[in-house]
């Protein structure tokens, strides 16, 4: 549980580094904006996407433990609810590795094409292409579901207020605020919770 918090700190920290540099913040509705994203981009350096890519990816895997620890747990008392946590779990983590892998992609070629309009073009009809590597997150949100579920009713062991310690409600108090890396400071705090509480 603990490796798995410290890999989503870590995945937090690299998907900032490939949303900030010296010259701004990159925020997808950018891509509408041609001078905008040379501006943003203008001194992203390409080590520190190819660090942030990399690192990101090692961080996810180092994180998907945790997941499949938290499916067996659920199976005890459900098995059916642990064999969808666990499918759903592997069924985020594969994807999310890959698309984590292809946001930096698009940032490294956009800024080694030298920040064109046609190099903005090309990385937005790849990007469009992928990003149904996006829907890693159902598989996050079903883990997160019936796990809040079985909590929240009484099915296991653990007081009903254990369910605060999820990616679910914590997403929900942090999607409001302006703090970066929303998703992996929720999975963070969902799993040193449960390193206590498991």
């Amino acid at each position: 549980m603990i490796i798995a918090c410290l890999g989503h700190i870590v995945c937090g920290i690299t998907d900032c580094m490939l949303a900030y540099s010296k010259s701004g913040r990159f925020d997808f509705s950018d891509a509408k904006d041609p001078e905008k994203m040379r501006r943003v981009f203008s001194e992203m350096p390409l080590k520190q996407i190819e660090l942030a890519t990399l690192v990101g990816i090692f961080a996810l895997f180092a994180a998907a433990p945790g997941y499949l620890s938290i499916s067996m747990w659920i199976a005890r008392y459900s098995s059916i609810a642990g064999n969808i946590c666990f499918i759903s779990s592997l069924f985020f983590i594969v994807l999310i590795v890959t698309h984590h892998g292809f946001c930096g992609a698009v940032e490294w070629f956009y800024i080694r094409l030298g920040r064109t309009d046609e190099a903005l073009s090309a990385i937005m009809e790849y990007f469009k292409k992928t990003v149904i590597t996006s829907i890693a997150y159902v598989g996050l949100l079903a883990f997160a579901m019936v796990f809040f579920v079985l909590v929240i009713t009484g099915k296991t062991d653990l007081p009903r207020w254990a369910a605060f310690f999820n990616t679910f409600p914590l997403f929900l108090i942090l999607a409001p605020t302006k703090v970066p890396a929303k998703g992996n400071i929720a999975n963070a705090i969902m799993f040193l919770g449960m390193s206590f509480l498991l």
